[in-house]
């Protein structure tokens, strides 16, 4: 059980995972109760099996009903603040959280300044009383119309002074191509904005050239059918494109098979620059700490193979170089005196 173990004490960084997607059952109840909305099932247990990924379809399902439960900015402090918590039970130091806030304007009119105050009032309370820190994300939905994709650009470079680290692309790549956003990346880019689109998990290189060539991404969410164009590979292996990879995510929406099928060794063979995520944790009933110890077990990985892993996601943040830097010289000097405490060499 060493290495477990250590996996769990070392410190980490997240790069890849949903706010509104690691809302708990617990905490989805009580959201529910407090606005007096009828969920398909009423008690914990029951919903605790609801929660738990079956198909893409319940997927869609269960997300949409966690975003409609919120209904006012302290809802959004709420779920942020429990997020952070969870973050720092696993020592993650660091996280960069995608949060989409186009739905919870259109569907449940709250304005994104008291979305963003009630985001930042919860990062604050996590520095203080936690310590650790998160750079926001801002997820455009594929399925927005090019000019709602530009006024989710605007909010972000609008907020690059409260949090926002970067602009994202998410949800269903099927007949959404990055070209499709394209003016509202560049107007991020044009303001120095970090471009961190999700691109091939359900459709394949051309969704991961996009976002290279059109959105000009910085890192890749997912990125894992790179390895069905060579070409593709020798491109980000050249630029060393961060890929945010999330194994048990890839399994559970039907990626890949299984976990021994996943392309994880293949990615880290072929030279590429890989981080881990845990994507949508309690759907997936996974969290980062779970997603190192299951890709150590299942690949034979040991301690001097998963530190690089964390150290790539240090790296890969778009945290100021200085603070890359002292972050990445902390998290060495912790995984000697942890492989030491835990009897690995």
């Amino acid at each position: 059980m060493a290495l477990p173990d250590y996996i769990a004490a070392i410190p980490k960084v997240e790069l890849h995972v949903h706010i509104e997607g690691s809302i708990r059952p617990e905490t989805l109840l009580a959201l529910a109760k407090r606005h007096h909305i009828a969920l398909p099932v009423t008690s914990l247990a029951k919903l605790r099996k609801w929660y738990q990924f079956t198909d893409f379809a319940h997927f869609v399902q269960v997300y949409y009903t966690i975003s409609s439960c919120l209904r006012t900015p302290d809802d959004i402090e709420t779920i942020t603040r429990e997020f952070l918590a969870g973050q720092a039970a696993q020592n993650i130091r660091y996280s960069e959280a995608t949060f989409t806030p186009y739905v919870h304007f259109a569907e449940r009119g709250i304005p994104f300044t008291e979305q963003l105050a009630a985001i930042s009032r919860a990062r604050a309370w996590a520095a203080q009383t936690l310590g650790v820190s998160m750079g926001l994300v801002l997820d455009i939905d594929r399925a927005m119309t090019a000019d709602e994709g530009l006024m989710v650009a605007d909010w972000a470079i609008g907020a690059m002074d409260a949090g926002v680290v970067a602009l994202g692309l998410g949800g269903n790549e099927v007949g959404n191509p990055p070209e499709k956003h394209r003016a509202a990346f560049a107007r991020a880019q044009a303001a120095e904005l970090a471009s961190v689109p999700h691109a091939g998990e359900t459709v394949g290189p051309t969704s991961i050239w996009g976002a290279l060539q059109a959105l000009h991404a910085q890192r890749i969410g997912h990125g894992v059918r790179c390895l069905e164009d060579a070409a593709l590979v020798e491109e980000l292996r050249h630029r060393q494109t961060p890929l945010e990879v999330c194994p048990t995510s890839n399994v559970c929406l039907g990626v890949v098979p299984s976990l021994a099928r996943h392309p994880l060794p293949t990615l880290l063979d072929a030279g590429l620059f890989v981080t881990l995520g845990s994507d949508d944790p309690p759907m997936f009933n996974t969290t980062l700490t779970k997603e190192y110890q299951a890709a150590a077990a299942t690949f034979a990985l040991g301690a001097h193979q998963i530190e690089p892993l964390v150290l790539n996601g240090v790296r890969a943040s778009l945290l100021p170089p200085a603070e890359r830097n002292r972050l990445e010289g902390e998290f060495s000097a912790e995984f000697a005196r942890l492989r030491t405490e835990h009897g690995l060499t």
